[in-house]
């Protein structure tokens, strides 16, 4: 086994919030070693699909029958296309066992799912942070908001949101730089709500899309979205927010950071007379050769599912059960989004209004129901987003007919239709976890993940509630032919699909029943750092990407402050 050079940190994974951490290290002089499982891809010569129009591909840049036998689940996600198959793993590259449905979709390559992840972004607030202690389903965070709402500006002025300063206490206002617009129905839906109801209101969604730009962004190289609606092919103009356009090119022109690629980190390796990790142990992807890298640090953001692998993997005399596990917890409690619920509709009129690109972000409503009052039927929260289009433009190459009609009716616009759906707080729960396999490896030799996460009652009551009320909203609205659908009964959409999976490695103020401090440190291991997906409390209702990358600035931040005070 060989041995590389020393350094300052090591951060496992280059994602989203593995971006972040060596921006914010790199920056205050440490050098730090970024370790990627997958292939490099940088920004924009590596997009080989970005400019590639539809009658380009072979397939017409759809899924083929091979994409849906031999890579089954990964090309279940709505983004996996022949445009995009190229920022997917294949199923053969990491098998796992599924105890109970779950689709683990994963992108490995440098900026991981930041080049694949729907860029919407919205702050938490105390009401999600609290939540878990008030209503009694889960342990208390030990944070709250004004721990974290430096870090979100931090994190947005650098990153670039688009939106509304909306006045919303449970959806508090973001950085922005400029914002998208409603199109005539929505706005017309907007205002249904806000005269008929005063615990709601809808905004438009906020996303990691340059609708305006300001300096910070161009001194990134980037610029304004066009509104092509591609980004999941990589983004030439770097009008999204990843970590190939804005963190990692930042961090490479410090001269602080270095890359390794095709490398998977197989365990964080344990000094029992320092009670601190030295390192990680890792295997490179083509040849199987194993290496140790050292570093006074470690950062641990491989993703929810591989951070919780690699920890629950890193055993050793005192850890037998995994680096930090003396409690057992290691693995329990993910959570996830519940967008089981969907509500479709028309909207007669506004035929003469149109509008134009294709707009990265939708309309939401900020979460209503146990945020000022309880509800009896149900305890977390929920937020709904929608957006109104026109049929036939929307359809496309999927419509009908043959010659000059077809051609004629692909100019004709068609009706109004309304799309619904909704993004509800699953919660946590001890039977929802994952673990290693005690028999079954994957082709480097680790313990396959076996998952076994599944729906509870109380996300088919929260369902039951979202199409009650968006029904009564879009009712009063004007829409009609009002449908609802549950997708995990008609499409078998399962947990994971979302790509929202956390926890299993969560924050809170007592070890006995957490892994990991306010700053996101392993109690039992106070130099490895967790600030991925993995150690979230609970969910709450919002996006979760922007409190990743806020989490990992603050806690990034931290660490350096423990390393020049001599205490890490």
């Amino acid at each position: 086994m060989d041995r590389e050079r020393d350094f300052d940190i090591i951060v496992v994974g280059s994602g989203i919030s593995g971006g972040w951490a060596v921006k914010e290290f790199t920056e205050r002089g440490f050098k730090t070693l970024l370790i990627e499982r997958g292939r490099m891809v940088k920004h924009i010569q590596d997009y080989p699909t970005a400019y590639t129009d539809t009658w380009e591909f072979e397939h017409r840049g759809q899924r083929t029958r091979d994409d849906l036998t031999r890579n089954k689940w990964i090309s279940r996600h709505y983004a996996y296309s022949e445009a995009t198959r190229h920022f997917y793993i294949n199923d053969e590259e990491q098998e796992y066992i599924q105890e109970k449905p779950f689709d683990w979709i994963r992108g490995y390559q440098v900026g991981g799912k930041s080049l694949l992840w729907a860029r919407q972004t919205q702050r938490w607030s105390d009401f999600e942070f609290e939540a878990p202690r008030k209503y009694r389903y889960a342990v208390d965070w030990p944070i709250r908001y004004q721990d974290i709402a430096p870090w979100y500006a931090h994190v947005e002025r650098f990153v670039g949101i688009a939106g509304t300063k909306d006045g919303i206490p449970n959806m508090p206002d973001s950085e922005v730089v400029g914002a998208f617009e409603m199109n005539q129905v929505e706005q017309a839906i907007a205002n249904s709500i806000s005269q008929r109801y005063s615990d709601r209101k809808a905004i438009i969604g906020r996303c990691a899309n340059l609708a305006g730009i300001k300096e910070e962004q161009i001194a990134q190289g980037r610029s304004r979205c066009m509104a092509r609606s591609l980004c999941e092919r990589g983004c030439p103009f770097g009008a999204y927010f990843s970590s190939n356009s804005s963190t990692i090119p930042y961090a490479e022109k410090t001269g602080n950071l270095t890359i390794i690629t095709d490398t998977i980190v197989e365990s964080i390796l344990y000094d029992e007379k320092t009670k601190k990790a030295i390192g990680v142990q890792t295997i490179d992807t083509k040849t199987k050769d194993k290496k140790i890298f050292k570093s006074r640090v470690v950062f641990l953001n491989a993703s929810t599912l591989n951070s919780n692998l690699i920890l629950l993997n890193s055993k050793s005399d005192r850890f037998p059960n995994g680096l930090g596990n003396d409690n057992g917890l290691m693995g329990r409690y993910i959570t996830f989004h519940n967008y089981r619920g969907r509500i479709t509709a028309d909207f007669p009129g506004y035929e003469n209004s149109y509008y134009y690109g294709r707009r990265p972000t939708q309309v939401f409503i900020p979460a209503f129901k146990n945020i000022h009052r309880t509800e009896q039927t149900f305890k977390g929260s929920y937020l709904i987003a929608f957006a109104a289009y026109r049929d036939s433009w929307a359809r496309g190459i999927a419509m009908e007919g043959l010659g000059a009609d077809y051609k004629d009716n692909l100019l004709e616009p068609g009706g109004w239709k309304i799309s619904m759906m909704m993004q509800g707080e699953v919660l946590p729960s001890f039977d929802n976890h994952v673990r290693l396999s005690p028999d079954k490896v994957d082709k480097y030799g680790l313990p396959q993940l076996i998952t076994s996460v599944d729906y509870s009652a109380n996300d088919m009551m929260m369902m039951e509630d979202f199409f009650n009320e968006g029904t009564e909203m879009l009712t009063q609205a004007g829409a009609e032919n009002i449908r609802t659908l549950d997708q995990h009964e008609v499409f078998g959409r399962q947990p994971g699909l979302e790509v929202h999976e956390v926890g299993g490695v969560r924050m809170g103020n007592d070890p006995n029943t957490s892994l990991l401090n306010r700053y996101n440190q392993l109690h039992l291991c106070e130099n490895v750092f967790v600030t991925d997906g993995a150690c979230m409390a609970s969910i709450g209702n919002q996006n979760p990407s922007l409190t990743f990358m806020a989490l990992t600035a603050r806690a990034a931040n931290h660490a350096m402050d423990l390393i020049q005070e001599k205490k890490l």
